[in-house]
């Protein structure tokens, strides 16, 4: 072939590919990148895991039990499971700090500031945070940064660190000043070319656990929006390489394209109404340790003077889809699942911050019971179902020794199930408020598995009739899953 037919050919490809809109490229996705360090993992790992232990006790971290740590943790594992290469023992805990922040320890623990999850708009932002910390330790990022910067051996600069966390306020000065502006701690402070590389890779984890991608630059953009460029916390220590927008969207450019990508979730709804409800400390709240002196007084907590501000379910009512049922609510209530045990509850509906544990001021409990085996064979039958809720209230009685009938067992049905209901008051609850006793309807009723699935309808004594129409409602939606 001479070269002239050859040239022609080859301008004939490139008009025909021009005209139908293709440019062929080589995958150019990400590759995560490696850099000197003088640790070994399994060193990374084991002082990093010191650390952890130090922040835990130094900073004003969410019990692991609370709804909003649970949701986080979930969605860190989510995450986690996209991450390549190494696998490191990652854990995730919410600090209770207004700041908007979140840092990376070395080997895997990750800190995220309530006042970033108060920020988000939804869950793609959120969970590309939480990517871009993850691959900061994919990355190796603390421990390359300590490789710089030690002039003496790793687990010498590790040791002071360690030392300075255990002083009273060193982390506070760190929350005050930026996670990595203490003298120590400058290895948590990246570098730009560390950014752009978490963004990256980021991005990847975002896309390959499904996320909407974009929610990597937007949450940049958010928080630039509202504070200006290097106006908050998070920028000044996830500094900016330049043009974080434009290189976000020529990575997700190599990735193939979905129709569908997730943007947010319930879980992330429900999870962010409670956040927004909660306490956050100043930095200079937690720098003085005035956090270790006040309980936090969460919005979606109620005091004794302080009832809910509206229990009225209005016309915005929800559905909520469990295994074994699902269940409509007021979509101004909040709902708070604890391994299977779910409170429903307006706002201030709770005495303490913890979900689920007897804490229930005005809302709802459901939960499943497993009644001692019945002496009739075959189905399920009415007397199995009365007997089911005689051991169930006997129960209750043995651990709320106040707690007195007020209306005995009665038959009913719900969604055309036969079920039994019993209205109780208890003195002893400490959860009431103006000095009422604690009104509860329980109904229950029976499920195919055997099981015996209550609802515990709470309120002080002299409101519970204001809720019964709320709760005869939300119990009417109850359906049982066959």
């Amino acid at each position: 072939m001479s070269h002239c037919r050859r040239y022609k050919l080859l301008w004939t490809a490139a008009l025909l590919l021009l005209t139908v809109g293709v440019v062929p490229r080589a995958d150019a996705r990400y590759v995560p990148q490696t850099c000197k360090n003088s640790f070994t993992v399994e060193q990374e790992i084991a002082e990093g895991q010191k650390l952890e232990a130090k922040v835990l006790k130094s900073m004003p971290v969410l019990p692991e039990s609370d709804a909003v740590s649970v949701y986080v943790r979930n969605l860190g594992a989510r995450l986690v499971s996209f991450a390549p290469g190494q696998r490191w023992p990652f854990s995730f805990h919410v600090i209770r700090q207004k700041d908007i922040n979140a840092f990376a320890l070395p080997g895997g623990p990750i800190f995220i500031n309530l006042g970033t999850i108060q920020a988000a708009e939804n869950e793609a932002q959120l969970a590309g945070v939480m990517a871009h910390e993850i691959s900061h330790v994919v990355q190796r990022h603390a421990t390359c940064n300590l490789t710089k910067q030690q002039k003496q051996t790793p687990f010498w600069v590790l040791g002071q660190i360690a030392a300075q966390l255990a002083l009273p306020g060193s982390l506070g000065e760190v929350a005050s000043s930026g996670i990595g502006t203490v003298a120590g701690l400058g290895f948590l402070k990246m570098s730009r070319d560390a950014e752009r590389q978490a963004d990256l890779l980021g991005t990847d984890i975002l896309y390959d656990a499904g996320y909407d991608p974009r929610g990597m630059s937007q949450f940049f953009e958010v928080i630039q929006g509202k504070y200006g460029q290097g106006g908050s916390q998070f920028l000044s220590d996830h500094p900016n390489p330049g043009n974080r927008t434009g290189y976000v969207n020529d990575e997700i450019a190599t990735l193939p394209a979905r129709t569908r990508p997730i943007q947010t979730s319930e879980a992330f709804k429900t999870m962010k109404k409670r956040a927004d409800g909660m306490q956050t400390y100043t930095a200079q709240q937690v720098a003085n340790g005035a956090w270790k002196t006040q309980s936090p007084s969460d919005t979606s907590t109620v005091a004794a003077n302080n009832p809910p501000t509206s229990v009225a379910p209005g016309a915005d009512w929800r559905t909520l889809e469990q295994p074994q049922y699902t269940v409509s609510y007021p979509g101004s209530w909040h709902v708070y699942d604890q391994s299977g045990s779910v409170t429903i509850a307006p706002q201030n509906g709770l005495k303490a911050a913890e979900a689920g544990q007897g804490a229930v001021i005005y809302g709802v409990v459901i939960d499943a019971y497993a009644p001692a085996a019945s002496t009739s064979r075959g189905p399920a039958t009415q007397a199995d179902l009365a007997e089911a809720m005689q051991q169930l209230i006997a129960k209750l009685q043995a651990e709320n020794p106040q707690m007195h009938i007020k209306v005995g067992l009665q038959e009913l049905t719900v969604n055309g199930r036969p079920a039994r209901d019993i209205e109780t008051s208890n003195s002893s609850s400490g959860n009431a408020v103006g000095g009422s006793d604690e009104h509860d309807w329980i109904v229950g009723v029976q499920q195919p598995d055997g099981q015996l699935r209550y609802l515990v309808f709470v309120a002080p004594s002299g409101e519970f009739e204001q809720l019964r129409p709320t709760f005869e409602r939300l119990l009417r939606t109850l359906q049982i899953r066959s």
